[in-house]
């Protein structure tokens, strides 16, 4: 009968995959046709809805079922931070927008991201023109957003959490003692710690240092822009965090956390009588984006956004390939035109050699054009490698940086062959060391030995990079290095960054430092092949309900144990798997 199971689910999947595509290639062939077709700029008053109810990556990805709107993928499909900053800024000074309307359920991203956000939308209020927010259930981080309308409703019978931030840590040692599986650690950096989980069973004394000073300084940033927007004391809105005064919608209006319980259509009629039109006209973000009538001028800034681990190779979802960001920082040199670059960082870091090789194609730029970097919600070990020689460094107050540490990590699985699985191996080597690394025995202590002067050799040549590149001692570095993470503004007081601010700040400081007045942004690298997006989306579906999907914590380990145990044994990468929620 199982048998027949999966046969069964197998063309049920066929068929499902076989239908979508026929959606797909109606889709591709009406985006051709259209592709040419100008859509006109907005005319009349509108509110722009800014709809955040998926994940938000960097750079935004173009794609040609983006109006099919099928079940689960067009969920699925990220939304660029981008694209967000530049809707939010054109509405700022466009006629036809009178208003922001933030339609945050669902709302997730990292702390900087938020802030990045945040700050756009502060900028927009500048003009006199007003934010509104609404939702039927505010998450924290939702909140933090949120906070910055002139007017927050929350649905009568909702929710809303405000308490505090935690992180939490899996560590395997245990379970994998008893597989039968040990793990070969060499690091350089007492708080270089993503390879605790495989030594120990608790957060070490240096790595509970870090995480707590570090979700401590992301707190104080969270806490500080809400209590300014709602004219609440930090104290206070800590003693309601601490006690968990916000327990239903009708405490957090007491609170003066909203100003308004509404349900949908209420909220609608405010919207019209604060904005004085009896028949508000909504636009998507995504309708107003492909209105902007984008400006182009000879003179351009590049900006290469460089998010996800790092890889050898060419970049993938969730990685960025040597490959591909060298190529991208070699168009940005070679165009005439682009007169200075900003670098988009959002990596917790990655293969040490690959980081190594994009450092050397950023140091030639530099020597050519002004390099200002960007920190988004990352940009951790091999991320900071590749900031270091920045002209200007810029980094939110919550952005993770630092990291400055290198680590080792190989598996023997002696005890799980020999003992637990019952076989056997034998071999034949030419020489003492052709089998080091071989998951079949430990390492012995000359092996070990070699490979720490690897990874103290990297670590030497990362602190130079950053002393260069910072202006500072490498006994410096080395005293606030170890692998040790900051937040943002840490990273300020520290000498690790220059300036808190964003990536509209970064791009005004490169104008600055190229002398332009007038420029337009030229985005590398290219997105991906509108095809492949669609297929890397319809997999995403298809896979969404696989045993590893469904399960979160199988899925971390997974995904851990993958990227921990790559090609490139010597990394340099943010020192633990970390969600702040």
């Amino acid at each position: 009968m199982k048998f027949f199971k999966y046969v069964l689910a197998s063309l049920v999947a066929l068929v499902l995959f076989c239908v979508i595509s026929m959606f797909v290639m109606f889709g591709i062939i009406g985006s051709a046709i259209s592709a040419g077709e100008e859509t006109p700029a907005l005319v009349g008053k509108h509110v722009l809805e800014l709809k955040l109810n998926r994940p938000i990556q960097e750079q935004a990805e173009d794609n040609p079922l983006e109006a099919l709107e099928i079940p689960g993928l067009s969920d699925n499909m990220p939304i660029g931070l981008n694209r967000i900053l530049n809707v939010i800024s054109s509405a700022k000074d466009d006629a036809n927008i009178q208003a922001i309307y933030l339609n945050i359920d669902g709302f997730s991203a990292g702390a900087a991201t938020l802030t990045e956000i945040r700050n756009a939308l502060e900028d927009f209020k500048s003009s006199g023109k007003k934010v509104f927010a609404y939702a039927e259930v505010f998450s924290q981080k939702a909140y933090y957003l949120a906070s910055v309308a002139d007017h927050i409703s929350l649905h009568p019978e909702g929710g809303m959490e405000l308490k505090g931030l935690a992180t939490q840590i899996m560590f395997y040692k245990d379970f994998m003692k008893k597989l039968g599986v040990q793990p070969q650690v060499i690091r350089h950096g007492k708080f270089k710690s993503a390879v605790e989980p495989f030594m120990l069973d608790k957060m070490s004394e240096a790595n509970l240092k870090q995480t707590t000073k570090l979700l401590d300084s992301v707190w104080d940033s969270f806490a500080k822009h809400i209590s300014k927007s709602r004219n609440i004391s930090e104290i206070e809105l800590n003693e309601m965090v601490e006690q968990f005064v916000i327990q239903s919608p009708e405490d957090a209006k007491k609170h003066n956390l909203v100003d308004a319980l509404f349900y949908k259509h209420e909220f609608e009629k405010l919207l019209e009588t604060e904005l004085e039109d009896s028949d508000v006209a909504f636009v998507k973000q995504d309708e107003y984006g492909k209105s902007i009538q984008q400006k182009y001028t000879k003179d351009k800034i590049a900006v290469i956004y460089a998010e996800g681990q790092i890889i050898s190779g060419k970049s993938k979802k969730g990685s960025m390939g040597d490959q591909t960001i060298v190529k991208a920082i070699r168009k940005a040199k070679e165009n005439s035109h682009v007169k200075a670059v900003v670098l988009r960082i959002n990596s917790p870091g990655g293969s040490a050699l690959a980081s190594d090789v994009m450092w050397k194609e950023l140091q030639l730029l530099k020597e050519e054009k002004p390099l200002v970097i960007s920190m988004g919600d990352l940009a951790a070990s091999g991320g900071y490698y590749i900031a270091c020689l920045g002209d200007k460094i810029f980094a939110q107050e919550n952005t993770i940086t630092g990291s400055i540490g290198v680590f080792g990590l190989m598996f023997e699985m002696e005890e799980l062959i020999k003992d637990k699985l019952d076989l056997h191996i034998d071999q034949y080597k030419t020489h003492q060391y052709a089998d080091m690394g071989t998951m079949t025995r430990p390492l012995s202590t000359d092996e070990r030995d070699i490979i720490q002067n690897s990874v103290k050799r990297v670590y030497g040549t990362f602190t130079k990079h950053v002393s260069e590149g910072r202006n500072i001692s490498v006994d410096s570095v080395d005293a606030i290095g170890q692998g040790r993470v900051w937040a943002g503004t840490d990273a300020l007081n520290i000498g690790l960054v220059d300036e808190i601010g964003g990536l509209p700040d970064a791009l005004a400081e490169a104008a600055k430092l190229a002398s332009l007045d007038m420029y337009s942004v030229k985005e590398y690298p290219q997105a991906e092949d509108d095809f492949a997006n669609m297929l890397s989306g319809l997999s995403g579906v298809l896979m969404s309900e696989s045993a590893i999907q469904s399960n979160p914590w199988v899925k971390k380990w997974i995904e851990s144990m993958s990227t921990l145990t790559q090609d490139d044994k010597i990394q340099a990468r943010l020192p633990f798997e970390m969600e702040i929620y």
